[in-house]
């Protein structure tokens, strides 16, 4: 199955368009997140190829925990194994390829992606954690986990996001 198909897929499972899914089945918004999270990569090209693991680093709270862990396990991007790390801030995240960033208030989360703007990092937040927007912003629409693109924000950190992972946001912000 491709890639595009497999993100697809996990962006119509929570809402049980798949067939009839039992309820109890069925995974959480958060599980849903961690697993877009873990897919994000194979959808973005970075300026520098990166050698070595795929990083996708859980900046300041961590919502996740093991979901995202899980997630994670024995995934490979582009060949390449994901590895997790969190951070207390965006001091440390230099080698980091992807990170969700999550503040603990709406103004400390801003601050922190002002210090990752303009670097080769795929950005992404949450709105249940306000209103700050990275790269790709998450949104419960419909019940289900959406997600909006800031793909202006993207280019000018040198990141390419592929057309695939354009097409099933909600919306996309382009360069004016």
């Amino acid at each position: 199955m491709s890639g595009a198909r497999r993100l697809s897929l996990l962006l119509l499972a929570p809402a049980g368009l798949l067939g009839a899914v039992p309820a109890a089945a069925q995974p959480s918004d958060l599980a849903v997140k961690a697993a877009f999270l873990t897919k994000f990569g194979a959808y973005v090209t970075w300026p520098h190829a990166p050698t070595g693991p795929l990083t996708l680093c859980v900046v300041g709270s961590d919502p996740f925990g093991a979901v995202l862990d899980q997630a994670a396990r024995g995934q490979v991007v582009d060949g390449r194994p994901l590895a997790v790390r969190r951070l207390a801030g965006p001091g440390g995240a230099d080698g980091c390829q992807i990170a969700f960033v999550e503040g603990a208030s709406p103004a400390r989360t801003a601050e922190w992606l002002q210090a990752l703007r303009g670097r080769p990092i795929l950005t992404v937040t949450d709105a249940r954690a306000g209103l700050q927007r990275g790269m790709i912003f998450f949104v419960i629409d419909g019940g289900r986990v959406r997600f909006h693109i800031d793909q202006a924000s993207a280019q000018q950190s040198g990141l390419g996001l592929s057309s695939r992972l354009l097409a099933i946001a909600l919306s996309v912000r382009t360069a004016r």
